[in-house]
């Protein structure tokens, strides 16, 4: 069942913010309904493109909660979170250390589970589904590049980018890695364990192996930040050209202002909860 857009004013359509506290709110008409917004960006983005906001997002999380325990003590790093991705979007997710952007991309990609609220993919509540199902969706639907390259020592670069499709049950046509391989410069190291390889060419095999299986959403984790400014530039036009050229959805948690300012879409988080300024050039987010 889709998750309908509330047209009541209680929820950005853009952004999917809580706008019920929220003062001085933004507004704009459309087909005869109003609709209301935390600020001037999530208006833009809707007077650009309303009809693109009366239909469900591909991504909605709803009063989402994250608490962890150890022992008696309680961390809560998810405080009521709530967003919409939108299909073919290219999102980015800032915010200081510790304010729960990367707990938020573990909940969109279903590396986790909220200890409440609602997670909806395509109008699927997925925070409800068993660790199979979670399991078989989440090899499907998502390609993860993460800050840490998370490459099996002990195999080779190709073998890495093979082990979803692997996974998944998928069979790589004969001559498809070899392909891959050369379109990023790779071809003659693709039988090099990942010892032997350099940061970014660990990196730029570990997109590969995100990529093997066609996935709908590209999830990152700081995906850049291990390494240099040049190579760190090249994986980004990488991931950027998926998105613009080939229609992924993007989501990328980064410190890096300049990052998000490449995107459609900024989510600002504090405290574990989405913040009305999107415009993240406040040092108080981005340090």
């Amino acid at each position: 069942m889709t998750e309908p857009i509330s047209n009541d004013g209680k929820i950005d359509p853009v952004c999917g913010m809580d706008l019920i506290e929220l003062p001085g709110l933004a507004k704009s008409s459309y087909l005869g309904k109003t609709f209301f917004f935390c600020g001037d960006k999530c208006l833009e983005r809707f007077q650009n493109n309303p009809e693109k906001f009366q239909k469900a997002p591909l991504i909605k999380l709803s009063k989402v909660q994250k608490v962890f325990k150890i022992g008696e003590v309680e961390t809560r790093a998810l405080n009521g979170f709530d967003l919409h991705i939108w299909e073919g979007d290219f999102v980015v997710i800032i915010g200081a250390s510790g304010s729960g952007k990367s707990t938020v991309l573990n909940m969109i990609g279903m590396l986790d589970q909220p200890t409440s609220g609602a997670i909806f993919l395509r109008g699927q509540n997925i925070a409800l589904l068993d660790d199979e199902a979670r399991a078989e969706m989440r090899s499907k639907t998502f390609g993860f590049v993460f800050q840490q390259y998370n490459l099996i020592p002990w195999l080779a670069a190709d073998e890495n980018v093979a082990l979803p499709a692997i996974f998944a049950g998928k069979k790589i046509k004969e001559g498809e890695l070899e392909s891959r391989f050369q379109e990023i410069g790779l071809k003659e190291r693709m039988r090099h364990r990942s010892f032997e390889l350099s940061g970014g060419e660990q990196q730029r095999t570990a997109l590969l192996r995100a990529l093997i299986n066609d996935p709908e959403i590209i999830l990152g984790d700081e995906p850049t930040g291990n390494l240099d400014s040049t190579t760190g530039n090249k994986i980004l036009e990488m991931l950027i050209n998926l998105n613009k050229n080939y229609g992924k959805t993007l989501v990328v948690v980064t410190h890096d202002a300049d990052i998000a300012n490449k995107s459609d879409q900024i989510i600002v988080v504090k405290d574990g909860r989405a913040v009305r300024d999107h415009r993240v050039h406040k040092k108080i987010y981005t340090e």
